[in-house]
């Protein structure tokens, strides 16, 4: 099984946070179960809609493959068991920025990503971010809980 970067359940507290400033992407302001994350994240709600109150399993890996190996296209992964066989919405592209907040025992590490153009903003305890490094791609894998 391929290791993964992060993974958590979260809460949709919030869509649009700031107001909808786009007609086919929404922000959503949501709050992780386990790991007690903040997430910002963009998500193309035509084709994937995301309500407040919604919960969803997001998962951040670098490969969709079982066996770890590196996705070099995704031309080809067709009939291939893969990661995303079990998840719903799936983005692909690199974290772009690793940042610190606050100092001593308040400091929290925010990860920054875009997933052409869609951005995420990921925000926590720093032992929850040491599998992040500028310019690694990821995919991110997100599926709706009931």
């Amino acid at each position: 099984m391929a290791e993964l970067l992060f993974d958590d359940i979260f809460k949709v507290k919030c869509v649009n946070p700031d107001g909808k400033k786009y007609d086919k992407v929404s922000r959503i302001e949501a709050r992780s179960e386990k790991l007690s994350m903040y997430m910002l994240l963009d998500v193309n709600t035509e084709i994937y809609p995301i309500d407040e109150g919604d919960k969803i399993l997001m998962v951040l890996s670098p490969t969709l493959n079982y066996d770890g190996a590196p996705v070099t296209s995704y031309s080809g992964q067709e009939g291939k068991k893969s990661l995303a066989d079990k998840f719903e919405y799936i983005m692909h592209r690199k974290l772009y920025k690793l940042a610190d907040e606050g100092s001593g025992s308040d400091l929290k590490v925010e990860v920054y990503a875009s997933f052409g153009g869609l951005q995420m903003m990921l925000k926590g305890d720093p032992l929850h971010c040491v599998k992040f490094r500028v310019d690694q791609n990821m995919f991110l894998l997100l599926r709706k809980l009931i």
